[in-house]
């Protein structure tokens, strides 16, 4: 079990000083200013939001009461738009530090939490002033996660189990034990009460976030007067909303403990973390730049596009070299990537934390002696020609990588997430904005022009087919491609056990029962993943062409209901749901273990019969769970999503096209039917800007 635990070596004395700091209050008011370097992606994002809610306005002033619900519906996700990143390492790789420093604060989150604390942290970071800006949520772990954990050991007590670790489940166990002891020392009768609760606050300051995610220490008695760490055993994620007027957009940065713990809950959340987030930062210390213990969150990013994985090395402030360090440094990390199957093309980006924090505590001066001679030895390569006229705090805090890495991850949210949203939502608009067209033209032509006997039954009937025979065919194409993805994962899952089966026994004919034989789950890995990538895409490409065809179709019964009136008219059809990252297949299995685990089954088994069919049982337990959840859990929310947005797309439409239809039948609204003809050419005009806006956001 020790190869869970890392120290980083040749880390300076302030870390223990942060340690032995007590628990200070920090009110959210008391915030420094953040400076503004590396916010231009943002920066023409926050512009491109902005512009696309202003169109909204203006269409919501142009159309009718029902127009203006919908566009309500749309100001208010764009409003809610808010990209996260999710921050990964192991413990004391600087993630917390960074995380502080990247919001703005010195010290807002506590940078020496516990390795026995499993509590995911997310800042909430806001520059829209509003009454809920400034409060805190913690959330516990539910009855059945402790559950788990009390009984089985957690992941790494059921793989004990299975591997038959009789020694190694003691110890955990004990561990438990001894955990459990301690959270009822803390919470007393309360203790069972609060699994699955949350707790919610208005505010937050330092001591309220210690409480429940900085784990205290029973003997400490300031630790014990302060309440430190009261909370943190059972605490499973905390939420802290606050103002960040210098954003250009909201985020949020979700912090993660290490995944390195006793019973493998980190790596559960981290892998939920993850989940939620569409880019992750990998923060290494430049000290330990690629660990072994790194090498399992290298499984769970490895999952991920390249695109979404930024590589931040901290702490560069602790080498004796940077300038000649760095680029060995950043050689070793492609070398590594490469060699473990991770994303070797991600975006390596190189700073320090505590060089950042200093410029926010207008501290500067006060460096260590070590750190400033590794700032100017750095500032010698890194500084380009003509940056030596900045001052010495933007010089500082351009070298601790800081705005490099808000450029890195602004430009990849504005391409990505930021695209997305201001394509669906602008493609949305459009269709009502379309409709507000037929209702001008519907208007101008209600004395002539129109077809004879416009019927809204007729209408609403076409649509019905039209939607009834898309659903239809949609849910029937995802079943097959469902159906065939299950019959490619459960093939190249069978064919790796086989495969492995056959190595195994190969082994003990050749070298017989001394020697440990080990298997490496890369293989099985990459052909899920693959299967799963094949999956998504042709699950999108089926939604795509269904949506497109359907909104041909919808584009055509505007036409045979009202005639010359809509010539040229498009209807924007919906894009299709994302495909979730497969980041479970980077869960640790026991194939992973290359150490005492394996040994320990190996001396249990006896007999090449024995060994065989151990073996296929054990790993074919570890590897259902993670087969199910792509194949069931993954498979069908993207099929309930890509038949929802259908569905969702279908319903507007039949909306719009009944509401024009009964316009058509039961005449003009009377001030649309007085307006003069300069009157509607105002009104022409300006829904032609805002359609030029749309189009301007949705291509």
């Amino acid at each position: 079990m020790g190869h869970h635990q890392t120290g980083i070596t040749g880390a300076s004395n302030r870390d223990t000083d942060r340690a032995k700091t007590g628990a200070t209050d920090l009110r959210v008011e008391r915030r420094p200013n953040l400076p503004r370097a590396g916010f231009d992606a943002l920066d023409a994002l926050a512009a491109d939001l902005a512009k696309l809610d202003t169109a909204l306005t203006d269409l919501a002033a142009q159309g009718d009461e029902a127009i203006g619900r919908s566009v309500a519906r749309m100001r208010q996700d764009l409003m809610a738009f808010e990209p996260s990143v999710t921050l990964l390492g192991q413990v004391k790789a600087g993630k917390t530090a960074l995380v502080n420093a990247m919001a703005g604060w010195t010290d807002l989150l506590p940078s020496d939490v516990n390795p026995w604390t499993s509590v995911v942290t997310s800042l909430h970071l806001t520059p829209h002033a509003h009454e809920q800006t400034h409060r805190a949520a913690f959330r516990f772990f539910g009855a059945d996660e402790w559950d788990r954990l009390m009984q089985k050991g957690g992941r790494l007590g059921e793989m004990a189990d299975r591997v038959g670790a009789a020694g190694e489940v003691q110890k955990i166990r004990e561990q438990i034990e001894a955990m459990r002891e301690k959270s009822r020392a803390r919470l007393g009768k309360k203790f069972e009460l609060l699994l699955g609760q949350s707790h919610d606050y208005g505010y937050f300051d330092k001591n309220l976030i210690e409480r429940y995610i900085c784990l205290g220490d029973l003997f400490d008695e300031e630790a014990q007067s302060t309440d430190q760490g009261r909370f943190a055993d059972i605490t499973k994620s905390a939420d802290l909303y606050l103002r960040a007027p210098e954003f250009p957009v909201p985020l949020c940065l979700r912090d993660t403990p290490g995944v390195n713990d006793t019973f493998m809950m980190r790596e559960q959340v981290t892998i939920q973390a993850i989940r939620n987030s569409r880019l992750c930062v990998m923060v290494l210390s430049a000290h330990q730049a690629l660990s072994s213990v790194d090498m399992a969150v290298i499984r769970l990013i490895s999952n991920l596009d390249a695109r979404d994985v930024i590589i931040f090395v901290n702490r560069i402030d602790e080498l004796s070299d940077p300038a000649a360090q760095i680029d060995e440094i950043r050689q070793s990390i492609r070398e590594t990537l490469r060699a473990q199957n991770g994303p070797d093309e991600a975006e390596i980006l190189f700073g320090s934390a505590y060089w950042g924090a200093k410029v926010l505590a207008n501290d500067i001066e006060t460096m260590t002696e070590d750190s400033a001679e590794a700032l100017l030895n750095w500032a010698a390569k890194a500084i380009p020609p003509g940056g030596e006229d900045q001052s010495p705090a933007q010089m500082v805090w351009d070298l601790s990588g800081l705005p490099a890495l808000f450029r890195a991850i602004g430009t990849r949210i504005a391409s990505g997430a930021g695209r997305e949203v201001l394509t669906k939502t602008a493609r949305n608009a459009m269709n009502l904005a379309n409709s507000l067209t037929v209702s001008e033209a519907i208007t101008v032509s209600a004395q002539g022009g129109l077809p004879d006997g416009i019927d809204p039954h007729a209408i609403r009937t076409a649509l019905d087919a039209i939607a009834d025979r898309h659903l239809t065919a949609l849910k029937k194409d995802l079943s097959g491609i469902v159906a065939s993805y299950h019959a490619r994962s459960d093939r190249a899952h069978g064919n790796f056990l086989d495969r492995a089966t056959y190595s195994l026994i190969k082994h003990l004919e050749t070298h017989g029962e001394a020697p440990i034989w080990s298997y490496d789950p890369t293989g099985l890995r990459m052909l899920l993943r693959s299967a799963y990538t094949v999956f998504g895409t042709q699950s999108r490409n089926a939604a795509q062409r269904r949506y497109d065809a359907a909104a041909t179709e919808i584009a055509a019964l505007y036409a045979a209901s009202f005639g010359g009136v809509v010539n040229g008219l498009g209807i924007e059809a919906p894009a299709p749901p994302d495909l979730a990252a497969p980041v479970v297949l980077g869960q640790t299995i026991a194939l992973d273990f290359k150490d005492g685990w394996w040994a320990s089954w190996w001396r249990r088994t006896r007999g090449y019969k024995a060994f065989a069919e151990s073996f296929r049982a054990m790993i074919k337990a570890e590897t259902d769970c993670i087969l199910a959840e792509l194949k069931y859990d993954h498979a069908d929310r993207l099929q309930v999503s890509a038949l929802k947005t259908l569905d969702g797309f279908l319903q507007e439409q039949r909306a719009l096209l009944t509401d024009l239809a009964n316009k058509a039948t039961d005449g003009t609204d009377a001030v649309d039917a007085a307006l003069s003809i300069d009157e509607q050419a105002h009104r022409k005009r300006a829904l032609e800007d805002t359609m030029r806006t749309l189009s301007h956001c949705a291509a």
